[in-house]
């Protein structure tokens, strides 16, 4: 894999979250990643939208809005989720 298509977390931690119809969802607020194999589960949302608020999204304990991981479609300046994956 290419140096440039890595990313480390410190990277993608206050990233804007936004779907692939530009809606915003808030930022990441931490990584969520399966312990034994290192699989990113979710993305945690911070300062969540309105409108990430009204759908009916996985929350973590603290209530945090949690987003699959498998819903990302890029990570670059913002992180791009497919919202259909999602709801």
């Amino acid at each position: 894999m290419a140096e440039e298509d890595k990313k480390f977390s410190k990277k993608i931690l206050g990233l804007t979250i936004i779907s692939k119809a530009g809606r915003r969802f808030g930022d990441v607020g931490d990584l969520v990643f399966e312990t034994k194999s290192g699989e990113l589960i979710h993305l945690q949302v911070n300062n969540p939208t309105p409108h990430a608020q009204k759908l009916d999204l996985e929350k973590d304990k603290e209530g945090h809005i949690l987003i699959p991981f498998n819903a990302v479609i890029a990570v670059g300046d913002m992180i791009v989720v497919s919202e259909e994956d999602i709801i």
